[in-house]
């Protein structure tokens, strides 16, 4: 089993300096260096220019990210687990897993990204700025570039196995797994029988779940493994896919008990 998960917006440098830098042949799906390559020239580029702001769709108070850019190829690198740092990745505490784990980890987890269109969870990259959503001048959006570029590769990593997608939107219109075989999940808070999605705590149920996981004394191999492991923290709810839509996990949290 695959588990598919997005990049945190967030991001944590490489505190050694002295760290080796990206190495493109060394991450995972190496037949993608010349397409991850292509994206990093034109996304140093980018980043020096006046436009860059407005290229990127961030705010002003990412602006020395943006700049940084410029620096990914002699950037120090660490784990992409330990770069990313938002609340999925904060959720899912990489740093408390065992060597077995991670190793497991490093096996089953494919993160995908703007910069490089997917890493697996121990690959070495730097910190960058750079979504799935962003349009560069030459390459055009980025979602469209990985789509035909990740179909094949990806494709062959998954074979058989199902998949558990955590991605958001923007990620998963890059790659799309054949949908009776994947597991989509979403998070709810219920109140008053209501339920209403909490991005935050969204992206936290899916961490956790991974988590999860990658933690089980037998790793879940199908949709029943997945729905049974979840049941021991959220109520949950499967609906069947469609010829079109992956089976969907909803993960529902009564809000008197939420943290």
């Amino acid at each position: 089993m695959l588990i598919m998960l997005p990049p945190s917006e967030g991001k944590t440098a490489a505190t050694d300096p002295h760290a080796e830098p990206l190495n493109l042949d060394a991450l995972t799906l190496p037949c993608l260096a010349p397409d991850r390559n292509q994206v990093l020239q034109e996304l140093i580029d980018v980043s020096g220019r006046q436009e860059a702001q407005q290229v990127l769709g961030v705010g002003d108070r990412v602006m020395e990210q943006v700049s940084a850019n410029q620096e990914l190829q002699q950037a120090p690198t660490a784990p992409a687990h330990h770069i990313y740092s938002g609340v999925l990745f904060d959720a899912l505490a990489a740093e408390t897993l065992t060597s077995s784990q991670r190793q497991r980890a490093a096996e089953r987890v494919l993160i995908f990204s703007g910069l490089f269109g997917v890493t697996g969870f121990t690959d070495r990259i730097p910190a960058y700025r750079c979504a799935m959503d962003v349009r560069l001048p030459t390459l055009g959006k980025l979602s469209a570039f990985w789509r035909h570029r990740l179909a094949a590769p990806v494709s062959e990593r998954i074979r058989d196995q199902w998949v558990v997608d955590c991605r958001s939107a923007a990620y998963a219109t890059a790659f799309r797994p054949d949908p009776h075989k994947t597991v989509a999940v979403n998070s709810f808070t219920e109140k008053d029988g209501r339920r209403t999605v909490v991005t935050h705590s969204a992206k936290a149920a899916r961490g956790t779940l991974t988590g999860m996981m990658l933690r089980a004394d037998s790793p879940p191999k199908t949709l029943d493994d997945v729905a049974h492991l979840a049941s021991r923290r959220w109520k949950v709810e499967v609906r069947a896919a469609t010829a079109k839509k992956p089976h969907q996990l909803d993960l529902i949290t009564s809000e008197a008990t939420s943290e």
